[in-house]
């Protein structure tokens, strides 16, 4: 098993941050192959496959990506949310996955400032779980592995005199404090999305891919849309994006041209659950929690006015990853670690909402879930048409995965690398680019707030809160939400507190949202913070006012 890791020297002199396509020659855009619909079918609208998709738009070639349910819907909308690096995965020594992750945090920030930013965590010092002397060896590497320019590095911190310290139990009385990043990740999908059309690429949501038909030229697929309504098309590779569902693609959907086996690895799914309560802390810090199974969780600032507490891992087998949910010891788990260290303890009642992803991991016949490795595996597949499958990864490294991806591609499709460069890194997402608001960027997170200033200058009629959801949404797209609104009136009814008509056309329109679940907990968190009677109201509009087309 080997990560492909085609680094090219040049990257940085290929970065384009604009949102047309990379020039390639004019005789590598046509395709050799007769017939063929795109160049490259990618089944699975997940991180992975979103990011694959913008960066081969990106470099010219021809891109199909269909998705069974609504982007993110599954394992991508259900993180951490965090860009990190992975601090417990140094005691894995996986010190080549923490080192690909922290040099992604920051371009990752630079990318999306409006859905990106850093943070800073506390880890509360309990000796019986970790000596000091390990936990500070272990933040020296995390601090050095990779160039830092954003983040600050780590420092030791007394609980009883910093902020952090009031929230906890007497008996902490000192930590450590050092620097990550958070990310909106269902948002994150969108933006690759978003990028991907942009550049050309056609995004099919709620479209099933059923059978997908090798034979030595290309592939034939047919896609079940929405309605009902089957597509066919033929294209010259397929990438396996599918996720939780990337085994069972090759076991059943994809077929060969001579019968032989397309599945050569095996998943293994491990659900990771998260709970949301009421805030539990004023400061803006998130906290990392030692346990006595030798597992950590987080306690993270959530949507203003929650704390987000996560993750467990816990195996599935035979189940459906899309119906995974959260059990009651595993809430039970969490309030129980959480209180380890709150002084108020945190009961299930206390719990407002849960959500459940499935980590589809590559099985490394690790006993522990927790130490099953989080990097990913490219595998190629070329005794016929072309096809590349995605096995494992995490969301901070979704873009140097993409990278190697389409790297990989081009040459399964015989274009070298050099005629189709590499370029996300570097590059703005959809949104992310600000300086059209507030001229040369400077710091992600200072950025954002000089430009949230920006916004409330020209559109004084928005008040702050709404103002600021906005922008943290849409970034510099805020323009093409709002058009030529101005006063609230411009932006239609009100169907829920803060949310107008104009928006939801927008995210019909534009961001492939269809229900109220797409709204409310996918495009936005606004669900957590409504009642059932006012998400009920966004739902009837939804149907009620169905997308034009």
């Amino acid at each position: 098993m080997k990560n492909l890791e085609n680094t090219m020297a040049a990257v940085g002199d290929q970065s384009h941050g604009s949102m047309e396509p990379i020039p390639v020659s004019d005789s590598s855009l046509h395709s050799p192959a007769p017939a063929a619909d795109c160049d490259v079918l990618i089944v699975g609208g997940g991180i992975n496959g979103c990011g694959i998709a913008r960066d081969l738009a990106g470099r010219g070639w021809r891109v199909v990506l269909c998705e069974k349910d609504d982007l993110a819907s599954h394992t991508s909308s259900s993180s951490t949310k965090l860009i990190h690096g992975g601090l417990r995965y140094l005691e894995y020594y996986e010190f080549s996955l923490v080192r690909k992750a922290l040099q992604e945090r920051e371009v990752l920030l630079k990318s999306a400032p409006h859905i990106m930013w850093p943070l800073r965590f506390v880890m509360p010092h309990d000796p019986s779980m970790r000596p000091a002397w390990m936990i500070r060896i272990g933040l020296f590497m995390y601090d050095h592995l990779a160039r830092r320019e954003v983040l600050p590095g780590s420092r030791s911190v007394d609980l009883r005199r910093h902020a952090a310290g009031k929230p906890l139990k007497d008996q902490y009385k000192r930590g450590f404090i050092y620097s990550d990043g958070w990310v909106d990740d269902a948002r994150l999908v969108v933006l690759n999305a978003l990028d991907a059309k942009a550049r050309g690429a056609e995004v099919l949501t709620r479209t099933r891919c059923v059978r997908a038909q090798r034979d030595a030229d290309g592939w034939t697929a047919d896609l079940l849309g929405p309605d009902g309504t089957k597509r066919t098309l033929r294209a010259r590779a397929v990438v396996n994006a599918a996720g939780p569902w990337a085994e069972s693609f090759l076991r059943g959907v994809a077929q060969s041209a001579k019968g032989e086996a397309l599945a050569t690895k095996s998943l293994r799914l491990v659900k990771g659950s998260h709970i949301v309560v009421p805030r539990l802390f004023e400061h803006d810090h998130a906290y990392i929690f030692q346990n006595p199974d030798k597992r950590i969780i987080f306690a993270i600032p959530y949507q203003d006015e929650f704390t987000l507490i996560g993750t467990t891992d816990i195996e599935l087998s035979g189940d459906d990853p899309g119906a995974a949910r959260i059990a009651q010891e595993e809430i039970d788990y969490l309030c129980t670690q959480a209180s380890r260290y709150f002084d108020k303890p945190i009961v299930p009642a206390d719990v407002v909402w849960t959500y459940s992803g499935v980590r589809p991991l590559l099985d490394d016949a690790s006993g522990d879930p927790s130490a099953v490795t989080r990097d990913y595996m490219l595998e190629s597949n070329t005794t016929a048409a072309p096809l590349l499958s995605v096995w494992g990864g995490k969301i901070t490294t979704f873009r140097k995965l993409a990278e190697d991806a389409a790297d990989e591609v081009g040459k399964m499709l015989g274009q070298s690398n050099a005629q189709r460069p590499a370029w996300t890194d570097g590059a703005f997402l959809a949104g992310g680019d600000l300086s059209g608001w507030i001229g040369a960027a400077r710091r992600p997170d200072d950025d954002f707030e000089r430009f949230v200033s920006a916004v409330q200058a020209k559109h004084p009629w928005l008040y702050g809160q709404l103002a600021r959801r906005l922008a943290r949404a849409y970034g510099a797209r805020i323009a093409d939400v709002l058009g030529d609104a101005r006063s609230f009136a411009d932006l239609g009814a009100e169907v829920a507190p803060g949310l107008f008509e104009r928006e939801l056309r927008f995210l019909q329109d534009n961001e492939w949202a269809v229900s109220a679940e797409d709204v409310l907990w996918r495009r936005s968190k606004l669900g957590l913070h409504y009642t059932a009677p006012q998400r009920e109201q966004v739902a009837l509009w939804l149907q009620t006012h169905p997308k034009n087309n």
